[in-house]
């Protein structure tokens, strides 16, 4: 039986992640890479389709308890049994060479007996490797694959049905290491990490992440919850070139037997403008300049069609395929690896773009100097198809709708470019842009409005409600007054279930009618907390800490969100930890401290404190950079 999502707390080096649960058991793991085929995929099958389990060998099936180490990605957890104590340190160190996991078991204690069991599953946990013994190292190899494992002491290790398997114990005061290292099989010797001691490792893998996290300027209320979600965005990051995956799984659903079973290793733009701009107003510059690198050379050669999903690299294909030999987390198919939703139009995305290129102009980002030339071509797009329907922010897969979401955010885009050569000194296009934001604005709030419900709803000519409609006030299209704005936050309150807010209206049957899948899902985490936030920016703060402490408290033990929680079942559900849902639990408890620290001063998102302003200030020219 598959272990609860929210039993998994994440390890990461910046370029590939694993999951761990609270039986000890490593159950995903993709090498080299987040989108690389996994070679434990346990988490959607059985110990059959690769895990490595390290834990006491007559314990209870799961840990005492677990923490992070403050302000890392160090994970310890700790084991009591009738012979003793011991502490299980798993961690992988950022990348310097191979990507390599190493756990380091202490005793505590008494003398307590530990068991590893390592199954390694090649190609998405269907093929087993060879196996050799070579210098006191296991060397297993399947095709490309080599992953050499490595104890720091005595370790007997012998196989037993296609499991390296090895016994021993640790006495009280006393440490072994275990290292796990990934390299291509052509090569003949052994990962250098091999030969690094573990202590050495993991001080500078603490080190590392204590030093990254101390940059954080948040010193509100809930700052330990903010640094947790900021050091999870950190590590979903793929370092080499700044891309932001939206979750290091695949295929984890929305519900148990359901069809919504998605792939998230991938670069979502929106999931990842949102990132960067959390990233930037928690203080880190760094990943912001990556990411909007990343960001040029994804779209460099068709900058006009913009794809809702890109790969780390910034590849475009990502063929969407499905894995009949795995069962699926919970019995649940198809087990997806790829993206489809990658050749979708998606029109917010635009909108999204270039808000997150403004709000790094306004912090002072230096962008390089071509994407003044980028935001011409994008608005060029738009004036010729922001009219046009799209599969909208929740990438339906039904048929294209003009979703009142993507019109807003075609707006965002005008109005955002508009401000950029405001600040660059860069108008030429200013009429027409100007001419189409006035234009989308009018057709939303005639179209997109409900006078019986009094609220926006999902689409044109649609009477369901969306969540996204509370984003209106924080992009800047309504102000959080317009009585429109405060008919909507009250309307959705219908897609409320026990206190957390789905994402839309369902249809009969447990059938989305906007997308015509079949199955209930849970109540999406970044819906809730955009209701905080609508909730704060009407006036009504005490209600939106109330939304906010709720979310805090469905976190798991280690501080992680999925992107769903089913209220009925309380459970998490889907992806995890879902970037979206980190950044927006950031980003509430930005606006709540803000709040408390001036309670006399509404919420104001930045187009519209720009708004305000008699003028906005000119930015130097040398703001866009050339490429280096």
């Amino acid at each position: 039986m598959s272990p609860p999502i929210e039993e998994y707390a994440l390890l990461s080096d910046m370029e590939t992640a694993a999951m761990v649960g609270r039986n000890g058991s490593v159950d995903w793991l993709c090498l080299p890479r987040f989108d690389s085929p996994a070679c434990m995929a346990a988490l959607l099958g059985d110990p059959g389709n690769g895990c490595w389990r390290l834990a006491p060998a007559d314990a209870a099936p799961v840990c005492t308890r677990r923490a992070y180490r403050q302000d890392t990605l160090v994970l310890d957890t700790w084991w009591e049994t009738p012979d003793g104590a011991v502490r299980i340190t798993d961690f992988m160190p950022p990348r310097g060479g191979m990507p390599c996991l190493v756990r380091v078991v202490e005793g505590l204690s008494g003398a307590v007996r530990l068991r590893s069991e390592l199954r390694l599953r090649f190609h998405q946990g269907r093929v087993v490797p060879w196996v050799r013994v070579r210098e006191g190292c296991t060397i297993s190899v399947a095709g490309p694959d080599a992953v050499w494992m490595s104890a720091d002491g005595p370790l007997h290790l012998h196989g037993r049905e296609d499991t390296t398997v090895a016994e021993f114990t640790v006495p009280a005061h006393r440490r072994l290491a275990l290292t796990l290292a990934w390299a291509p099989s052509h090569l003949p010797e052994p990962p250098v990490t091999l030969g690094v001691p573990a202590e050495t490792l993991l001080k500078e893998t603490a080190g590392f992440w204590r030093d990254w996290a101390g940059r954080c300027t948040y010193q509100g209320e809930w700052r330990d919850a903010v640094v947790r979600s900021l050091i999870t965005l950190k590590a979903l990051t793929y370092a080499p070139t700044g891309g932001i995956v939206a979750a290091p799984t695949t295929s984890l659903p929305a519900c148990a037997g359901g069809q919504r079973n998605f792939d998230h290793r991938h670069c979502w733009l929106r999931d990842s403008t949102l990132a960067q701009a959390c990233l930037l107003r928690g203080g880190h510059r760094e990943e912001a300049v990556a990411w909007l690198d990343w960001l040029v050379r994804a779209v460099a050669g068709d900058p006009a069609g913009l794809q809702a999903v890109y790969g780390l690299g910034g590849q475009r294909l990502l063929p969407e395929t499905e894995a009949d030999w795995l069962p699926g987390y919970e019995e649940s198919q198809p087990v997806r690896f790829g993206c489809l939703p990658a050749g979708q139009f998606q029109l917010d995305v635009y909108g999204e773009v270039l808000d997150a290129l403004y709000l790094a102009l306004r912090a002072g980002v230096p962008l390089p100097a071509h994407v003044w030339e980028l935001v011409e071509v994008l608005m060029g797009f738009l004036l010729r198809h922001w009219h046009e329907p799209d599969q909208g922010l929740w990438q339906v897969r039904g048929p294209r709708r003009q979703f009142v979401h993507s019109k807003v955010m075609a707006w965002v885009a005008a109005d955002r470019a508009l401000r950029m050569g405001e600040l660059l000194g860069r108008n030429g296009s200013s009429g027409q842009w100007r001419a189409m934001r006035q234009q989308v604005h009018r057709e939303v709030c005639r179209k997109g409005w409900d006078p019986e419900q009094q609220s926006f709803v999902q689409y044109y000519g649609s009477g369901a409600l969306d969540a996204a409609a509370l984003l209106m006030p924080r992009v800047g299209f309504l102000p959080a007054a317009d009585r429109r704005v405060r008919g909507t936050v009250r309307a959705v309150r219908a897609l409320d279930e026990g206190g957390f807010l789905h994402r839309y209206t369902p249809g009969g049957d447990g059938v989305h009618t906007v997308d015509g899948m079949a199955g209930r899902e849970g109540a999406f985490v970044s819906s809730s907390l955009w209701y905080a936030d609508a909730l704060a920016a009407t006036g009504h703060v005490p209600e939106a800490r109330e939304a906010f402490e709720r979310v805090l408290a469905v976190r798991n033990d280690v501080g992680l969100l999925a992107e769903q929680w089913d209220p009925a079942a309380r459970r998490q559900r889907g992806n995890v930890p879902q970037a979206v849902s980190h950044t927006a639990l950031a980003e509430t408890a930005y606006l709540l401290s803000a709040l408390s620290s001036a309670p006399s001063r509404s919420r104001r998102s930045p187009a519209a404190s720009d708004r305000r302003r008699s003028g906005s200030p000119r930015a130097p020219r040398s703001a866009l950079r050339t490429p280096t």
